[in-house]
C-alpha cells in the first residue's frame, strides 16, 4: 500500500531534520546499506553452517581438534559477514584528494589515510578546544 500525501511529506521532513541534525549518521546509513552487503553476508552465513557442521561432526566423532577448528570458523564466518567492507569517510573531497572533516569549528583538512595515533591525536585536540 502506498503511502498517503501527507505522510510521504512527514517522511520528508523526517529525513530533512536527521540530515539537519546529525549529518554524519544520515550519511552513513545512507552509503551502508544491507545490499552493498550482501555477498559478505553470505560468504560469513556459508562459514558459520560449515563450522557448525565441523562442531557437529566433531562432537560425534569425539575430535576435540575438530571441534576448536569448526568453532573458530563460526567465529571468523560471523565476523566477515558483520563486518563493513570499505572504512565510511565522513566529510568532503577536495580537488587534491584531502578531506575536510565536518565539524562545529570549521572544516580541517586532513589527510585521506590517516592512522590510529593520528586520529587520537585529532579527538584530543578536539577534547581541549571543546569541540565535541
Amino acid at each position: 500500500m502506498p503511502l498517503s500525501e501527507h505522510e510521504q511529506k512527514v517522511l520528508q521532513a523526517m529525513e530533512q531534520a536527521l540530515y539537519a541534525e546529525d549529518p554524519q549518521f544520515a550519511t552513513h546509513i545512507t552509503n551502508h546499506g544491507l545490499h552493498q552487503n550482501k555477498r559478505r553476508m553470505i560468504l560469513g552465513a556459508l562459514g558459520v553452517v560449515v563450522g557448525l557442521a565441523l562442531v557437529v561432526l566433531a562432537a560425534l566423532n569425539s575430535l576435540i581438534w575438530l571441534g576448536a577448528i569448526g568453532f573458530a570458523l563460526m567465529v571468523a564466518g560471523g565476523a566477515y559477514a558483520f563486518t563493513p567492507t570499505k572504512k565510511t569517510v565522513l566529510g568532503a573531497v577536495s580537488e587534491d584528494g584531502s578531506i575536510r572533516r565536518a565539524g562545529a569549528s570549521g572544516a580541517r583538512k586532513v589527510t585521506q589515510k590517516t592512522g590510529f595515533m593520528q586520529r587520537l591525536e585529532d579527538r584530543w585536540d578536539k577534547r581541549r578546544n571543546n569541540d565535541w
